[in-house]
């Protein structure tokens, strides 16, 4: 196996274009548009420098890698000597059963077909084509130069030496591959997206600010990034694709994404990549800066915390600053899902 296509220059794509040529392969890297594709061999060349600036790699190497890309707009000239192909495109079922449509007419026979889906059902992916065993799941890690993990999944239909032979691959890469099965979100992010959505609604509920969450994440988990800086990082559109892939797949409620992880992407803050999500990254994102959007909300909350209260019956309204408490069998609900359980007659409660 020598000859790699890459289909989709973002971010996955360009890291995957990049492992694949420092490793010797020759990689075709397709894309619509030659923006995105010039963006993709810059990020690349750009990458390779901070390597050489590190003595990781030799300016020769640096050179042999770029030598090893070739771009391409046209889908039939990318995939028509490729023996694996990887879809690396948008998360979105619609598009990529288009791609391996295209690519299982185009490309060899013999070619492996494989997709860089992180949650979307391989089986699925494979019906459309008329090479469904040949058809694989390889889900690089963000930032692919660097995460060592490639998810292995296989079809339904996946055969055994496909499998064996993306297993052997993702080790020349030097990489770990990990086998697993075709389900919703596999693995990584069958426990990472909804652990993320989770931190959302701990957000929304005004249990805690972006800060806060963030830190007890890091300092009491030893996570090294909090899961709403994680988030931004990854894509707030893309939490919530695989959110709604998860919510699909099982028909549980516990998948269902935040509303304010939807009301967020609608409106196009989408973190990192749009400049703005749970952090602002106007300044270039060196340093955490909490977005102003949630700073204003910590503040609104701050005033609504503390009050004082006198219940003489389950019936009885309050007002405290700026709120309206309506008792209901004992419980106060300030709003924004904020409870607090009280005993009638008891005042100075805080929250």
């Amino acid at each position: 196996m020598t000859n790699i296509t890459v289909i989709g220059a973002g971010t996955m794509g360009n890291g995957i274009a990049h492992v694949f040529a420092m490793k010797g392969y020759k990689v075709s890297l397709a894309d619509i548009s030659a923006e995105a594709l010039e963006k993709a061999l810059s990020t690349i060349d750009r990458n390779l420098g901070r390597m050489v600036a590190k003595e990781r790699i030799t300016e020769e190497d640096k050179a042999t890698t770029l030598a090893n890309i070739q771009t391409f707009t046209e889908m039939e000239q990318a995939v028509s000597s490729a023996d694996l192909v990887v879809e690396a495109a948008t998360e979105n079922i619609d598009l990529k059963l288009k791609i391996f449509r295209q690519i299982d007419e185009l490309a060899p026979a013999e070619a492996i077909l494989a997709t860089n889906t992180s949650s979307i059902s391989i089986t699925r992916i494979a019906a459309v084509t008329t090479r469904p065993e040949q058809v694989i799941g390889m889900h690089f890690m963000n930032p692919v130069p660097v995460m060592k993990l490639i998810e292995v999944i296989r079809g339904y239909a996946t055969s055994n030496e496909v499998t064996a032979t993306i297993m052997e691959l993702s080790k020349k890469l030097a990489k770990v591959p990990v086998e697993v099965n075709d389900y919703p979100g596999f693995v990584a992010n069958r426990i990472l997206i909804p652990m993320i959505n989770e931190a959302i609604y701990t957000l929304y509920e005004g249990v805690a600010g972006v800060s806060e969450i963030d830190t007890v994440m890091k300092l009491g988990m030893a996570h090294p990034m909090g899961p709403l800086q994680l988030a931004d990082f990854i894509g707030l559109d893309v939490c919530l694709a695989i959110c709604r892939v998860l919510h699909e797949g099982f028909g549980n409620p516990k998948f269902a994404p935040c509303p304010l992880l939807v009301n967020m992407v609608t409106a196009g803050k989408l973190g990192r990549k749009s400049g703005e999500g749970f952090y602002d990254y106007s300044g270039g994102g060196k340093e955490l800066v909490v977005s102003a959007k949630f700073l204003a909300e910590i503040r609104r909350f701050h005033r609504i915390f503390l009050c004082t209260v006198t219940f003489s019956s389950p019936a009885e309204y309050c007002s405290g600053e700026g709120i309206l408490a309506i008792s209901v069998n004992n419980w106060l609900d300030i709003g924004k899902g904020l409870f607090c359980r009280i005993k009638l007659g008891e005042t100075a409660f805080s929250i």
